[in-house]
């Protein structure tokens, strides 16, 4: 009796020991059993049995805390899953390029089906951090078009780097994006004389847009490279052909059922006296200081939504008298339809002829004339579009002034 007795005590004392000591480690455990050996509270029969108990529960412990790590890191992947865009579209297009002026320059026309693929991710990184990395179709590097011809016997298309930066936007300056790498345009664009749609600059830029009464107010600054060591003087940052860009604008109701946008830019260049890359498609220059007017009135309570836009640039660096370029143009939506037009006069050295539109009379400047464009949405992320765009060139068919360049664009896209 005596000795079951002190077993039995035992036993309870060595429960209420190692129920004590549960939340502490397996080391702490296997401390704590020998201890128990070793005073004589525990026989050796106890003690490999709970040995046994103290190695399977140890055990246990290490496969829940793997189990609780995998779905950790599973969660972990889920919610940078759902902080993921993967976006993209494909174009098929059918074009019609038609030249005709005095020397009557064929070598110009075109008649040809293209494509264009794109294709991006875009993620946030954490709350104050966004990056983007897009590729897209190409036929060159040219970074005006993403376009390649359905020719040379099934061949492959290339992919090309389109855009890649970071976007920081800090919790303390709310609506301040802080941007590096090749990124799209920071700026706001009521046209396309000064910047091709398709150009995605590269360098480093600040947006910022603030709430002031009834208005918003929206500006950036950007700083871009262009060429490393342009005059081939030294490989220093004052040696480099490098863009500069501001711009300040405003976003206001006058009324119920009128929006207005206003807005000024400017684009300096600092080297470009030395840069014969920038003088092309019509260019007699390559110094270029662009200041530019724009704006949007937005008219909602019509019987179909109307806006009006344009803009207006002049180039204060050159000396030549073909300086000015300006835009004016009408656009609507109703239900699946659209409806775009603009006409515009683009004088020969108002911008720089590397980066105009490059559909527009071929992509020259020396242009004028009209685009207009409809477009029609199918179904869902589904659309038909034709552009016709009717210029009359002074460069795009030299030394012919005034040639006729007619382009017509049959556009089948699918956005995802």
């Amino acid at each position: 009796m005596r000795l079951v007795s002190t077993l039995t005590g035992a036993s309870l004392c060595t429960g209420m020991m190692l129920a004590l000591s549960a939340p502490a480690s397996a080391a702490v455990d296997a401390k704590l059993l020998e201890m128990l050996k070793a005073n004589g509270s525990i026989n050796q029969a106890q003690y490999s049995e709970l040995q046994t108990d103290l190695a399977k529960e140890a055990k246990d412990e290490a496969d829940q805390k793997a189990k609780t790590d995998r779905l950790s890191s599973f969660e972990q992947k889920l919610a940078w899953a759902a902080k993921t865009q993967i976006k993209g579209d494909v174009r098929v297009r059918y074009e019609d390029v038609n030249v005709n002026g005095p020397t009557n320059n064929k070598s110009t026309n075109q008649d040809r089906e293209r494509i264009r693929a794109r294709f991006g991710i875009y993620s946030e990184i954490n709350p104050q951090v966004d990056t983007g990395i897009r590729v897209a179709t190409g036929s060159s590097s040219d970074a005006r078009s993403t376009n390649q011809s359905m020719d040379n016997y099934f061949d492959k298309k290339q992919l090309w780097l389109d855009q890649a930066y970071i976007d920081f936007h800090p919790d303390a300056i709310k609506d301040l994006h802080l941007i590096g790498g090749k990124m799209n345009q920071p700026w706001v664009s009521m046209g396309d004389v000064i910047w091709d749609n398709d150009i995605n600059p590269e360098g480093f830029a600040a947006t910022y847009k603030h709430s002031l009464g009834g208005a918003e107010l929206f500006g950036s600054a950007g700083y871009f490279n262009l060429k490393d060591n342009v005059d081939g003087e030294g490989v220093q940052f004052r040696h480099d052909l490098r863009l500069y860009s501001g711009q300040l604008g405003a976003r206001f109701a006058p009324t119920d059922g009128m929006k207005v946008t206003l807005g000024g830019s400017i684009y300096t260049y600092d080297n470009d006296k030395n840069s014969a890359a920038l003088a092309v498609n019509g260019n007699t220059t390559n110094e270029f200081t662009l200041y530019e007017g724009f704006g949007q009135i937005d008219l909602t309570n019509l019987p179909i939504p109307l806006s009006a836009y344009g803009q207006y640039v002049v180039n204060s660096e050159t000396k030549s008298s073909e300086d000015t370029a300006w835009l004016t143009g009408v656009k609507t939506k109703l239900g699946s339809w659209s409806l775009d037009y603009n006409y515009r006069d683009v004088q020969r050295d108002a911008v720089v002829g590397a980066f105009t539109d490059s559909d527009f009379a071929n992509g020259f400047t020396g242009s004028r004339g009209h685009k207009v464009k409809v477009g029609y949405e199918i179904d869902k992320n589904f659309s038909l579009g034709a552009a016709y765009y009717m210029a009359k060139s002074d460069t795009s068919n030299a030394p012919t002034r005034d040639a006729n360049v007619d382009t017509l664009q049959v556009d089948l896209e699918a956005k995802f």
